[in-house]
């Protein structure tokens, strides 16, 4: 497979390592001559200083005959158009990173679609995805890399005195982009109709539109937890979507930022956080707002050195947890050594999402959840249908349930009366061991 890499920062780095590891051809282009000559001393690739978002210099790297091109500069708008030119020029697959939300909500519109891109990444979204992952309930699952946020899938207990015990499924009205997709009981699990009752210990797999999500879970009859204080230092757009991604969650969330003028647009944008403009790493403010007994200290600065030091000090200060997010890799051993509970990299979750992105496979395996049921990720091609195909005659039941589709820049739940195109990417959840039946299912054979 023949890679082009377009800017070589963190996230294009590590990119390349990781495509250098699992013996890939890689063209590195980058505007920084010593940057590309560390890159030769330490990996085998070839490299070639320029803009690449001109149309001559990705001619030169070799970009037509590209099997996919990564643009990873650290400008949004130079990787649409490095992303979008490659794929004119004939590259198979384009991939631009992005930072900021205007380019990945596609509220407005499909980027992706209008650029001609195969696909818009967002590390900073996909770190902030894992921060919050790792915030929730440990048997709580999300999908935000399939959902972009806009899907919520839980896996929990139903607690011995919840409503739902004894009623069928039908009966609790349920809103609707939401279902109850699995139930383990008693070591087995299978797909619930709209006559199964839910008992007390069941293990469940709940997916709902982000929106309705909470609605579900009341519904269902799931317990309220304690409300969660979380402190975020650094008004970043990573910080901002961590607080987006933990929007109706049950945390109090307090955000730090020092340049008043930034802090004072993020407590207009995000009207559910307390912001703050301080320095919660300073000994006073620390005392002043009690920092010391929040549950998490979540370091998010634009400077790693700045995230270290306040992970360390808030731990020191108390906090029950301290996360820090650093851009070079090297330090998230040595941060576990110092008392930093978590660290995350922005570029080596790049990476990890490239992995999923460079499976070529139409059906992949997503998890394993601890119900005994796996969530797979399905792309519909034309070759798998030749038109529309109603959910209602996709006979996945009893071995599996569609639980979320994605077409262009929308995803959503489905109801009975949705249908599939060529061209959907679908998530699946299914029994263990009934992968054989599922695509079957999905083939109509």
């Amino acid at each position: 497979m023949n890679i082009l890499i377009c800017g070589m920062g963190e996230v294009g780095t590590h990119s390349a390592e990781f495509l250098n590891a699992a013996g890939r051809s890689i063209t590195a282009i980058d505007l920084d001559a010593d940057r590309l000559s560390t890159l030769t001393d330490t990996m085998d690739i070839s490299v070639l200083q320029g803009n690449c978002a001109s149309a001559r210099v990705l001619r030169e790297a070799g970009a037509s005959h590209c099997d996919l091109v990564l643009a990873t500069t650290d400008d949004d708008e130079v990787n649409l158009v490095t992303a979008s030119l490659a794929k004119a020029l004939g590259a198979r697959r384009t991939v631009a990173h992005i930072r900021h939300a205007t380019y990945f909500d596609q509220a407005d519109i499909d980027y992706e679609k209008h650029f001609g891109i195969d696909h818009i990444v967002c590390p900073q979204f996909a770190t902030a995805a894992a921060i919050a992952r790792s915030l929730r309930n440990p048997a709580a699952v999300t999908i935000e890399h399939f959902g972009r946020g806009r899907i919520d899938m839980h896996e929990l207990v139903i607690a011995d005195r919840a409503a739902a015990i004894g009623k069928a499924l039908s009966d609790l009205q349920l809103p609707p982009g939401t279902r109850v997709a699995a139930v383990s009981r008693g070591g087995e699990s299978f797909i619930p109709v709209a006559s199964t009752a839910l008992q007390a210990r069941d293990r469940v797999v709940l997916v709902g539109d982000t929106e309705v999500f909470d609605e579900l879970l009341r519904r269902v009859g799931v317990q309220e937890t304690k409300r969660k204080n979380v402190v975020i230092m650094g008004g970043t757009p990573m910080a901002a979507w961590l607080c987006e991604v933990l929007r109706k969650r049950g945390w109090s969330i307090r955000l730090f930022e020092t340049d008043r003028e930034r802090a004072e647009e993020l407590a207009q944008r995000l009207d559910w956080v307390t912001v703050l403009n301080a320095d919660p790493s300073d000994s006073s403010v620390f005392a002043e707002e009690h920092l010391g007994q929040a549950d998490v200290f979540i370091a998010m600065h634009q400077h790693e050195e700045e995230n270290i030091v306040g992970a360390v000090f808030a731990k020191a200060g108390g906090v029950s947890e301290a996360v820090a997010v650093v851009e070079r890799a090297r330090y998230l051993d040595l941060l576990y050594h110092i008392g930093v509970d978590r660290a995350y990299s922005p570029g080596m979750v790049a990476a990890r999402e490239l992995e999923m992105l460079l499976d070529d496979s139409s059906f992949q395996r997503l998890a394993t959840l601890a119900s005994g049921v796996e969530v797979f990720l399905v792309h519909i091609t034309e070759h798998d249908l030749s038109g529309e195909r109603p959910l209602t005659e996709m006979n996945l039941s009893p071995n599996g349930v569609i639980a979320a589709i994605r077409r262009g820049g929308e995803v959503w739940v489905p109801g009975a009366r949705d249908v599939i195109r060529p061209g959907d990417s679908i998530m699946v959840i299914g029994r263990a061991g009934r992968e054989k039946e599922i695509r079957g299912a999905l083939h109509g054979s």
